[in-house]
């Protein structure tokens, strides 16, 4: 049996070029779109997506407040590219998994409230997620199935929260090609008072 030599076994392989990536998250379409979220909260909505941010969980920051954190599965391959100028990370092929967990009283909050959990994700091509979580007592008005081809801010609707609640929102690929995720904000919706 012929050895390997001792040069190839030295050799540590190549990391890849620096990637400097142009993301402009204010072209990202939204959705559900502000009529869809004010039907759904029965309120009149000021304005999407919200400036009031209270979290963003990305690649580079993955623990928030108390138990706010950021769980990633792609179990059939993808990559952390936190080296990007914009961070990311990419999956491969389905089924891939963005999972963030929030707890509102960590951030100083002490009533009942209403959130949007928006996922900043690209797709190749058509591809349908699953979007949903849990809140307790509250409600998940828009939680279910979406397909989505390009570039999209996608806002899960986390209504009637309690402080105190452990909260979690998930992004789960049922179908379709690649995609990649930037990061999740967690926000208030801005209401118009009368």
């Amino acid at each position: 049996m012929k050895r390997p030599s001792s040069k190839a076994r030295d050799k540590a392989p190549r990391p890849k070029p620096f990637e400097n990536n142009k993301v402009d998250f204010s072209k990202f379409k939204t959705d559900p779109s502000m009529s869809d979220i004010a039907r759904l909260l029965t309120a009149d909505i000021k304005g999407w997506p919200w400036p009031w941010v209270i979290e963003v969980l990305s690649p580079t920051k993955t623990i928030g407040r108390g138990r706010t954190n950021l769980e990633l599965l792609f179990p059939l391959g993808g990559e952390l590219h936190t080296d990007a100028t914009v961070p990311y990370a990419q999956i491969y092929g389905q089924p891939g998994t963005v999972t963030v967990h929030f707890e509102p009283i960590a951030y100083g909050i002490t009533s009942v409230a209403t959130y949007i959990m928006v996922f900043n994700i690209q797709t190749v091509a058509s591809t349908t997620f699953y979007l949903g979580g849990d809140v307790g007592t509250g409600s998940l008005p828009n939680a279910g199935n979406r397909t989505l081809n390009g570039s999209f801010s996608l806002g899960l609707i986390m209504q009637d929260v309690q402080p105190s609640q452990q909260t979690w929102g998930v992004l789960h690929q049922v179908s379709g090609s690649g995609w990649s995720w930037y990061s999740t904000a967690i926000q208030y919706p801005i209401v118009a008072h009368p």
